[in-house]
């Protein structure tokens, strides 16, 4: 046995490749297949390594669908934060959102106290700064006196537990999703939304800034009240928006549409080049407000290159369930796959959620290798891989996984053992990265 570097491994466990029983977005019944795995612990550069390959998280759940046998084909997108520009009706929302804060009172005699320049007034009214439009209505920003008409604030925090987020939590799923109050529990918060397997840690972005990486909640309060939460998680390349709820007393302001452009600011704050808004399901219509935000590439499953999300591609979606991104553009971008050590239900405001289907303990377990999903290597293909260095997760240490297992004489294509078994989470994540995985079969 081997001492365990903590900060070495993924450490995950295969639960396999299983059928939905029913679709979180028509509600179609058993019509998809995703691969599932329980993480324990991972950095954020490992996590970004599997975004990158189309895995989310819902929890310490992670995923992986088969966009091709899919009623609602899952894809991964992801926005270009650096060449973001607003559209007419995100700037309205931002000012309408601001000036409802501020007050007329304020904004008269802060005008008259503060008097701004010429210069500064003309580009005001002809520029549109994300970064300092998105915060000119919270407290830390404003001039005082006077005192504005309402006070905001935005912070991020650590992504634990408590009563208060739990109440927007309820509210959230009970007004704006009409869930019944007895679905709606504080266990089933704190494992979907809390205490997150990514580790927290600080790095430097590529221009020098320092960056925090982990799992957060950006907490909005107005007046003193949590109002709304942005769970994220904060990668090397990447702010990865998880779910957005707010409580039901903001609606009329459009919530949805700000949180996205707060965290698109976020990430051109903290040297983070790309927002992923989780995955883009063109056959629900609810899905379309993510498309309101350009430009965006989309990861072709096949590949795993990112495709500029270009008006003709999206016209090529209208046609077909699974999209071939080869054939439907030539602006293929190849993607460089980070080493590693280097879900969603959405409504027409613009939240990005988790779609209840992925949410649940998977069922009727199936072959991966049998399967059609894309980007996955052959058992033939597999047989190169050696299995046997694989970590596997011991109390106070690991060893390899030939050590442990007497699977010799087994072979992968033998179903449900437990070199099959392991064999089909390599697949999954990427033969590439089997040097980075710690099976850890451990009960939590």
């Amino acid at each position: 046995m081997q001492d365990t570097p903590e900060d070495a491994f993924l450490y995950i466990s295969p639960i396999g490749y299983r059928k939905s029983s029913s679709c979180g977005y028509c509600r179609r019944k058993g019509t998809g297949h995703f691969y599932y795995a329980r993480v324990t612990s991972m950095s954020p550069a490992s996590y970004q390594a599997l975004i990158d390959r189309g895995w989310r998280r819902s929890g310490s759940l992670l995923y992986r669908p088969n966009q091709k046998d899919a009623c609602c084909p899952h894809y991964t997108i992801r926005l270009d934060s650096d060449r973001f520009r607003t559209i007419r009706d995100q700037r309205q929302a931002v000012n309408r959102f601001n000036k409802y804060v501020i007050g007329d009172a304020y904004a008269k005699e802060a005008a008259r106290l503060y008097p701004k320049s010429r210069e500064q007034a003309r580009k005001r009214d002809t520029e549109f700064d994300l970064v300092e439009r998105i915060h000119e209505s919270e407290g830390v920003s404003l001039k005082q006196p006077p005192e504005p008409a309402h006070a905001f604030s935005v912070t991020l925090e650590s992504d634990d537990f408590t009563e208060e987020k739990f109440r927007v939590f309820e509210n959230y799923q009970r007004v704006v999703h009409q869930e019944s109050p007895s679905s709606i529990s504080r266990e089933g918060f704190s494992r979907f939304l809390c205490s997150s397997p990514i580790k927290r840690e600080k790095s430097t972005a590529p221009d020098g800034r320092e960056q925090q990486l982990g799992s957060f909640h950006q907490c909005y309060r107005l007046d003193g009240q949590l109002v709304a939460i942005g769970v994220l998680d904060l990668l090397p390349d990447c702010v990865s928006a998880v779910y957005f709820l707010y409580h039901e007393s903001i609606h009329k302001h459009s919530p949805g549409k700000l949180g996205a452009l707060r965290e698109i600011a976020l990430a051109l704050e903290g040297g983070h080049r790309w927002w992923y808004s989780g995955f883009y399901i063109h056959t629900c219509p609810k899905m379309r407000y993510k498309i309101d935000f350009s430009p965006q590439q989309i990861l072709d499953p096949d590949t795993l290159n990112w495709v500029e999300l270009t008006k003709d591609v999206l016209e090529k979606f209208d046609g077909h369930g699974y999209l071939n991104l080869r054939e439907a553009s030539k602006d293929s971008i190849e993607n460089s796959l980070p080493t590693a050590g280097a879900m969603p239900m959405d409504t027409e405001n613009g939240e990005d959620e988790t779609s209840t289907d992925e949410d649940t303990e998977p069922n009727e377990e199936a072959s991966l290798f049998k399967s059609t999903m894309p980007g996955i290597p052959s058992i033939e293909e597999m047989g190169s891989v050696d299995l046997d260095k694989i970590a596997v997760r011991l109390n106070g240490g690991y060893c390899l996984a030939g050590d442990l297992f007497t699977w010799h004489s087994e072979s992968i294509d033998n179903e449900g053992s437990a070199k099959a078994m392991v064999a089909e989470l390599v697949a999954a994540v990427g033969p590439d990265f089997a040097d980075s995985l710690c099976l850890d079969f451990r009960r939590s």
